[in-house]
């Protein structure tokens, strides 16, 4: 609102003169001419006595002439949404949250000032005034504004009080008139994981308002409404799940820079992009290397190859980095089952996989001292080993060595040359050891640690001061062996495994009792190792019958990873949707339905009738009930001797070679993309879990149809 009065009514000539507006003398001189000239002092009403020290005479702003009214006037108004001043700290706080445009008028305004301060040691303030606002093509009187926005203020401090204060009036937020019921309605359609898009779900809440009677808002401004008033995080949670919801926060930022070499590794397997040729297989495969990194250095200490993840290449890896290097102290692995078996880490708590058992017997781990930390599941930024994957996806797969022979990184990225080629198996070794060396030797790594030096370097430096443990003879046996628990038979000890006889005279001693048997998982014949349950090294027992062995690797994944901050989000969540997408969809389906009306043809086309039916019908012939009584005899004659014949092939128990003959050919018809029933489905999952049917798939594979009893 215009003022109709200035804020300051009375003046004084000093104060007149220091005014600067429009048709009035800037000198204290001149001003005083002006008021005998014109007889300021004789007005009954707008002349007056000043009060308190010093004395003199005021004069109210109605005497100005008519354009120093005007400016009056016009200051007034700009000045009357200035808000109150604020002190040193809020002002600079304002002015920090303002934009870079604003700033830089600041900091014009406050050149500006310094130029006039410049000027008035050589000559007046007026005059300095003047001359800059010349110069700078503003008005005077701006200048003199900006002076007493600064009035009182420290030189120091001049910059926020220089802002244009525009920005600090309170904007009026506009009224959002509508139905609470209409809110109610769009949550509900919005904030759901199909993700559907706003105009769609403003679209179909619009309809059901207008079929209520029910206030709603216009499409922008609804949508500026739950951007203000649902936070971005919820909405995620609402229409992404917990893993959006998981992008919403900063990954954690670890400091390794406290280790020491091989105090900490960390391991995992990674699917090389290269297609192999696999000793005893036709085509060409993808191996798996199983790898264990130094979570100090980043070096690569230890790795195995083989055609999928398991526990004999991890056991085999293992024991590689504690012969060369010795035992870590620490072991990060995530939940896949060649890392979390019960041979690596039974008698762990926290594993992710198989069921934790009190008799679980102790893992080579556990036993070895060191402790394990399971990463999060299907997370691969708690292993930092998946950044260095990340270089052998470039240097190891696209090696020149490997041209032709490089499957892409994606299905929906193959090179043209896809599976062209398949790299001998000695050949991919060579190389993969090359590069592996050449990974851990490349000089100007940049982590923390490193600081410029090789993965090499940084490893040597620390593991020359680090106290490392070496593993002793008996614990050789740890990790080059398999383990299972099995109970002794209860007269003479003797132990089955994988259908082979185990037995030591000693063993009567145990006889009954359960053991922890340790082997070899690639040579069940030289022996076992037995132990308690405890861990205490019991003897050895010779095998006694040779039968072959099979190595069961199987479970079910047992995830718990709920976290505090995805409990709040969910609650957040309901409360901001109060009524479900089913209650939304009732609603919508009580919509009165649109009747069509029927419509009525003008023209109608008759007819012709070609066919008419005889005036008199002729007489059906009229059932015989002895023929119908012969025919549902032989009817249930037939049907007794099919279940007859069922019942017969059912109680006859396939041998194992048919099982294994009509699991095979299973396998093959899904290999080929032929149809499978759900009875043959089940039935070859069933088989696969067999430890005689993967036996029997070995035999096939070396000797063929002849090793199939």
């Amino acid at each position: 609102m215009t003022r109709m009065s200035p804020q300051q009514e009375w003046w004084t000539t000093a104060e007149i003169a220091a005014s600067g507006l429009p048709d009035l003398p800037n000198t204290r001189r001149g001003v005083d001419a002006v008021v005998e000239r014109l007889g300021w002092r004789g007005h009954p009403t707008f002349a007056r006595r000043r009060s308190g020290r010093g004395g003199g005479w005021e004069y109210c702003w109605k005497l100005f002439p008519s354009r120093a009214q005007a400016a009056l006037l016009k200051s007034g108004a700009a000045t009357a949404v200035t808000p109150a001043p604020l002190d040193r700290g809020a002002a600079w706080t304002w002015y920090d949250a303002l934009p870079q445009a604003v700033k830089d008028k600041a900091q014009s305004r406050l050149a500006v000032i310094r130029r006039v301060e410049d000027l008035s040691g050589a000559t007046t303030k007026f005059l300095a005034v003047e001359f800059v606002a010349a110069q700078e093509k503003i008005a005077p009187r701006t200048v003199w504004n900006w002076f007493e926005a600064i009035e009182g203020v420290d030189v120091s401090d001049r910059l926020p009080y220089l802002a244009p204060r525009h920005r600090s009036v309170a904007r009026k937020a506009p009224k959002t008139e509508a139905d609470p019921q209409f809110f109610s309605w769009l949550k509900a359609d919005f904030l759901r994981l199909e993700r559907p898009s706003f105009t769609s779900c403003y679209d179909r809440v619009v309809g059901l308002c207008q079929a209520r009677g029910v206030q709603f808002l216009s499409s922008r401004t609804a949508r500026r409404w739950i951007e203000a008033n649902i936070p971005r995080v919820t909405q995620v949670l609402a229409r992404e799940g917990e893993r959006g919801l998981a992008k919403c926060f900063p990954p954690q930022i670890r400091d390794r820079s406290t280790l020491t070499a091989l105090e900490a590794v960390n391991a995992d397997c990674h699917k090389i992009d290269v297609f192999v040729q696999w000793p005893g297989f036709e085509k060409p495969v993808r191996p798996q290397i199983a790898a264990f990194q130094d979570l100090y250095s980043n070096k690569f200490l230890a790795y195995r190859v083989d055609l999928d993840p398991n526990k004999v290449a991890v056991m085999a890896a293992w024991g590689e980095l504690v012969e060369t290097y010795g035992i870590p102290r620490h072991c990060l692995f995530d939940n896949g089952m060649e890392f979390a078996n019960k041979w690596m880490t039974g008698g762990t708590k926290t594993r992710f996989r198989f069921t934790v058992r009190d008799d679980d017997a102790l893992g080579v781990l556990p036993q070895m001292g060191v402790q394990v930390h399971w990463a999060t599941p299907a997370h691969g930024q708690a292993k930092p080993i998946e950044r260095a994957f990340r270089d052998w996806c470039d240097r190891v797969a696209k090696h020149p060595a490997f041209a032709g022979a490089y499957v892409g990184n994606r299905p929906d990225a193959k090179p043209e040359n896809y599976m062209s080629r398949a790299i001998p198996l000695a050949e991919f070794l060579e190389i993969l050891d090359q590069q592996i060396a050449a990974h851990n030797a490349r000089p100007g790594r940049t982590t923390a640690n490193a600081k410029g030096r090789s993965f090499d370097e940084t490893f040597a430096e620390s593991y020359t001061t680090a106290k490392i443990r070496k593993a002793t003879p008996e614990q050789h046996r740890l990790w080059l062996m398999g383990q299972e628990v099995r109970k002794l038979h209860r007269t003479h000890g003797q132990l089955t495994l994988h259908k082979n006889g185990y037995w030591a005279d000693w063993m009567n001693e145990f006889a009954g009792q359960e053991v922890c048997a340790r082997f070899n998982p690639e040579n069940l014949h030289e022996g076992l190792y037995i132990y308690s349950l405890a861990g205490e090294y019991l003897g050895y027992a010779e095998c006694r019958s040779k039968t072959g062995f099979f190595d069961m690797v199987g479970a079910k994944l047992h995830a718990k990873a709920e976290r505090a901050r995805k409990k709040a989000e969910k609650e957040l969540l309901r409360q901001m949707r109060p009524i479900s997408v089913d209650q939304f969809a009732a609603e919508l389906a009580d919509l009165p339905k649109p009747e069509t009306p029927l419509m009525e043809a003008k023209v109608v086309e008759m007819i012709s009738v070609r066919h008419q039916k005889p005036v008199i019908a002729r007489p059906l012939p009229a059932p015989d009930p002895a023929l119908d009584l012969e025919i549902e005899n032989v009817i249930h004659a037939e049907e007794f001797g099919r279940r007859k014949a069922e019942q017969v092939a059912a109680s006859a128990e396939p041998s194992a070679a048919d099982k294994f003959w009509r699991a095979l050919d299973i396998e093959r018809r899904e290999a080929a993309g032929e149809l499978v029933s759900v009875e043959d489905a089940q039935f070859v999952a069933r088989m696969r879990l067999l430890p005689e049917y993967q036996a029997q798939k070995v035999m096939y594979a070396q000797f063929g149809a002849a090793g199939i009893a």
